[in-house]
């Protein structure tokens, strides 16, 4: 047990067991499961804990906690995590430094295997170590050793004679959804970290860049109807307000917008009552088609896709679609509303059916042309296409679709 513990202070017996039994299962678990452990406690309590453990299971646990306790934990466990967390502070949201570690079991060229292997038996008390790397007196990356090839090795061997030469290695600014295609392939469980020069600067698990990756996509669902990604299920109600209303504010704006739209019928749906049973299907069905088109392009944003030439593609995709998907569904809306008009005594049933008809079919093209011109239109001008993409989405569809309907309806029916 470190001296820290015994430091604090001198706490009561009772505090002193517990950090020493948090610090026991911090140890013996994987750094998710040792977050989870420790979520229950006070941020002063966790730094206390983190302290005291090896600086890069300390750190691995620290990311594991949400975003917003962070900050608070590191100023309670000093520079032991501190220090990792500044560094990795320094580089860009979402980039591979963010993720960055401490880098253990660095070695010169010139260590034999035997004095390796000691040095790694005392780490392993409290790291998992799966490589080992081999830098030169100016810490330049020379080499990778696995664990197999070091048991494998004679003792007196030197480790620039068994290692890996230029090993694979991603740089710290780099973006994450960028890494993760150049290790998709590769399924290393640790990845070294390096500047442009090749200076070693620390070290990123394999499942980090998934698990950062996987929350980005599962975080989209919610951004898109204005949660913030770096909202959590113990995210206090008052920052979540802060985070929500903005988007909910902006929604009743663009809802008036409809809104005023329908009032400017008011004359031809009070004459033709049966059009008001057909308002909330057409936008409910427009709005469906263009949050199909809204899925595809935000996942092929997210993927990126969109390289030279796949706009034009995928925008003629979705109007054909949009096309093809409303007048099908167009035709059996149309035919209910006959049906519907005859069963009411409505005048013109074959017209209204008509009406329908044409409606919902350009309501359709209009909805799935939109769902790709309003993300890639809020990317190219700086904003998050899965933030706000459905609020105007929502808008466009209602508008296009109760417009188009009551002005059709106003047009032949009237």
């Amino acid at each position: 047990m470190s001296s820290t513990l015994s430091d604090m202070g001198q706490p009561s017996n009772g505090v002193t067991r517990k950090l020493e039994h948090l610090l026991v299962e911090a140890q013996r678990r994987a750094p998710l499961d040792a977050a989870q452990v420790l979520q229950g406690e006070s941020d002063e309590t966790v730094g206390e804990v983190l302290k005291n453990l090896h600086q890069a299971p300390a750190y691995r646990i620290l990311l594991r906690f949400p975003k917003e306790r962070r900050e608070s934990i590191v100023q309670f466990a000093g520079d032991h995590v501190g220090d990792p967390w500044d560094d990795a502070q320094s580089y860009p949201e979402d980039s591979v430094g963010r993720l960055m570690e401490p880098a253990v079991a660095v070695f010169g060229p010139d260590t034999t295997v035997d004095n390796a292997v000691e040095q790694i038996r005392e780490w392993t008390h409290d790291t998992l170590i799966t490589y080992g790397y081999i830098t030169d007196g100016e810490n330049h990356l020379q080499g990778v050793v696995a664990m197999r090839d070091l048991l494998l090795a004679e003792p007196e061997d030197r480790l620039g004679d068994i290692m890996l030469v230029e090993p694979f290695y991603l740089k710290p600014d780099e973006d994450v959804g960028d890494a993760m295609k150049e290790v998709v392939y590769r399924h290393y469980p640790v990845y070294p970290v390096c500047d442009a020069k090749g200076h070693l600067l620390g070290t990123v698990q394999g499942f980090m860049l998934f698990e950062h990756q996987n929350f980005e996509l599962s975080a989209q669902a919610g951004s898109m109807v204005g949660v913030d990604k770096e909202e959590h299920a113990t995210t206090g109600w008052q920052p979540a307000l802060k985070m929500r209303h903005p988007w909910l504010q902006i929604n009743l704006v663009t809802a008036f917008v409809a809104a005023f739209v329908v009032s400017l019928f008011e004359d031809t749906i009070a004459q033709v009552v049966v059009l008001a049973a057909f308002l909330p299907v057409l936008a409910g069905q427009s709005g469906n088609t263009g949050c199909q088109a809204l899925a595809v392009t935000i996942r092929g944003i997210t993927l990126n896709e969109f390289k030279q030439g796949v706009f034009k593609t995928v925008l003629m995709k979705e109007t054909l679609l949009g096309l093809a998907n409303g007048a099908v569904v167009g035709l059996v809306a149309g035919i209910v509303m006959y049906i519907y008009a005859l069963h009411s005594q409505a005048d013109g049933p074959l017209v209204l059916g008509l009406v329908v008809f044409l409606a919902m079919t350009g309501a359709c093209l209009a909805s799935g042309v939109t769902g790709v011109l309003v993300p890639l239109t809020l990317k190219r001008f700086g904003a998050d296409p899965a933030m706000a993409s459905s609020i105007f989405l929502t808008t466009a569809t209602d508008v296009v679709s109760m417009g188009l309907f009551l002005w059709l309806a106003n047009v032949l029916v009237l």
